[in-house]
C-alpha cells in the first residue's frame, strides 16, 4: 500500500469507522481512539494487506479494539439513558431514535456489533464473516436472533 492509496483510504473510510465505534462505544473520545489507532495499525501492516480489503481490515480493527474497550471499561452498566428508560418505563416517548437507541443498549456488545454493521453499515454477511471471525452461518443466526430480540425490545419499550 501506497502512501496515496492510505490517504485515499482515511479519505474514504474514515467517517465509516467513526460512525460504528461511536454507536457502539456512545463515546466520542473513545470512537475517535478507536479509529486512529485502526488506521495506526492499517498503516503498520500496509505491506500484508490485500489491495482491496481495506475496509474489512479496518472494520476488523476497529471491531476488535471497540470489544476490548467494553471488555475493560464496564461502560454499559452505567448508562445514564438506559437508567432512565427503566426509572421512566410508564412513559411514553415520541422520539423513536431514542426508543430504538435504548433498545440497542439493552443488546450484547457482540449483538450490537452484529446488528450495526449488517443494518446500519451495509456489510454483506461474508463481509461480517471476515470482519468478526464468526462463520457465515453463526453471523446469519446471531443476526436473526437479534432481530428477533431487538422487535421483542422494541415492543416492550414502545407499550
Amino acid at each position: 500500500m501506497t502512501t496515496e492509496e492510505y490517504n485515499k483510504c482515511v479519505d474514504t473510510y474514515s467517517d465509516s469507522v467513526y460512525r460504528f465505534a461511536l454507536k457502539t462505544l456512545r463515546d466520542e473520545e473513545a470512537a475517535k481512539d478507536v479509529v486512529q489507532e485502526s488506521y495506526l495499525r492499517l498503516w503498520e501492516n500496509r505491506k500484508n494487506v490485500i489491495k482491496s480489503k481495506e475496509k474489512s481490515y479496518l472494520f476488523t480493527i476497529a471491531y476488535r479494539l471497540t470489544i476490548d474497550k467494553i471488555r475493560y471499561s464496564k461502560k454499559f452498566t452505567d448508562d445514564k439513558l438506559l437508567q432512565n428508560i427503566r426509572n421512566n418505563s410508564g412513559a411514553e416517548y415520541d422520539n423513536t431514535g431514542e426508543i430504538l437507541l435504548s433498545a440497542l443498549n439493552e443488546l450484547s456488545p457482540q449483538q450490537r456489533n452484529l446488528i450495526l454493521l449488517r443494518d446500519y453499515e451495509g456489510y454483506s454477511y461474508k463481509e461480517i464473516k471476515e470482519i468478526t471471525g464468526l462463520s457465515e452461518s453463526q453471523v446469519k443466526v446471531y443476526i436473526f436472533r437479534t432481530r428477533l430480540l431487538l422487535k421483542k425490545k422494541l415492543d416492550n419499550l414502545v407499550r
